[in-house]
């Protein structure tokens, strides 16, 4: 903060003040020409007109120099003090201007170079007070105006610092907001793509299957139907879910699956005519977060199985050990035209990815043995 104050630059505080500089100035000059106006004092002629008048003017014309030089200011305005009376009020206004706009290791020579100018007036043109008297309150007037300017600085400064923190504090918070409207945003798209894409996937590929197999019995056709209707009712479900989410927190939803929904999983594929075979432990503990991504990696291999490998066998297994769960789907590749394939969005394994990723595990999807395998690994930590 210090480098801060030290380094505000003199036209922002110019520019700050610049409604005041006009009656500053007018005032300036009138007390200039009160200054300038001949007088005797302890018999002493005073100083001819046209000098105090020409210094007055000489000393106004410094004070805009205190911008940029002000060391040779101060001089200048010491020297014109020294001189003719006609100066002390440009220089004693140039001690608090040079506080004002410098900081104190500059503004103290402005002081020092006034004071010691008046200091040397005093000695030709004698007031009424003892020189030692005069010295001790001109000596007082400086450094309560040099105290004065730097105190006004600094103010000045803090506010300045205070208000750009203000304003940094408020667009990083407008960051972060946008930065987690995003990573919901990604959330609820990926849990669409997982949940909802998924039922409506299989809808789709039972109902082709009872377009392009008109001559199923009816019992198959009956149980297609049932498929059909469950997965429909289901997908209801899940959409209701995602509304919910776009209108309320992630503690208002409904437990999201894990585990031990797989079984319900796979019962969903053999219904729709898949053959599927799942291998996992019944006793299956695991973080909600992990238990999620296992869902969800079974999941998206059957879906992929179901749109790219249709009728083809696929071998779900879930395997834990002490500090990490793997999944493995693997299908055998397309046999027959026993379901209608369907065209993906490419997203499916990108989302699964991110998700597992964010969990420190590691997804790796290959061609296997003439057909595809998708392989998860996922640290437990507890």
């Amino acid at each position: 903060m210090t480098s801060e104050l030290v380094d505000c630059p003199p036209e922002a505080v110019l520019r700050a003040h610049r409604g005041a500089l006009v009656p500053a100035l007018v005032g300036l000059a009138a007390l200039t020409v009160l200054a300038a106006w001949p007088h005797a004092s302890g018999g002493v002629p005073p100083a001819p007109l046209l000098v105090d008048v020409a210094v007055g003017v000489a000393a106004l014309a410094t004070v805009p120099l205190l911008l940029r030089r002000p060391t040779l200011a101060g001089v200048l305005l010491g020297v014109l003090a020294a001189l003719s009376p006609a100066a002390t009020p440009a220089a004693t206004a140039g001690t608090f201007v040079a506080a004002r706009l410098h900081p104190v290791r500059v503004s103290w020579r402005v002081a020092a170079a006034s004071a010691a100018g008046h200091a040397v007036l005093v000695l030709w043109r004698p007031t009424g007070l003892r020189w030692g008297w005069w010295l001790l309150c001109d000596v007082a007037v400086h450094a309560a105006l040099l105290g004065w300017g730097a105190y006004l600085r600094t103010r000045a400064s803090l506010l300045d610092v205070w208000r750009e923190r203000a304003v940094r504090a408020e667009r990083e918070q407008a960051r972060r907001v946008d930065e987690a409207r995003l990573a919901e945003r990604t959330r609820i798209a990926r849990e669409m793509h997982d949940s909802l894409a998924h039922r409506l996937s299989l809808l789709a590929t039972t109902a082709g299957a009872l377009e392009y197999r008109p001559d199923l019995p009816a019992e198959q056709v009956a149980a297609a139907a049932g498929v059909v209707r469950e997965q429909a009712g289901a997908a209801l479900d899940d959409l209701r879910t995602v509304v919910g989410l776009l209108r309320s927190g992630p503690e208002e939803l409904h437990p999201l699956p894990g585990p031990a929904d797989l079984a319900a999983l796979v019962e969903q594929q053999q219904a729709a005519g898949a053959h599927v075979d799942l291998q996992a432990p019944d006793d299956l503990d695991l973080p909600a977060a992990v238990g999620l991504a296992v869902f969800r990696t079974c999941q998206e291999g059957l879906t992929n199985a179901r749109r790219h490998a249709p009728g083809s066998a696929v071998q779900v297994e879930v395997v834990q050990s002490d500090d990490a769960v793997h999944v493995r789907v693997q299908d055998d590749g397309p046999r027959g035209r026993a379901d209608v394939p369907t065209e993906g969005t490419g997203t499916g394994l990108v989302g699964l990815r991110e998700r597992v990723e964010l969990l420190g595990g590691r997804v790796e999807a290959r061609p296997a043995a003439g057909g595809f395998v998708l392989d998860v690994e996922i640290p437990v930590t507890r």
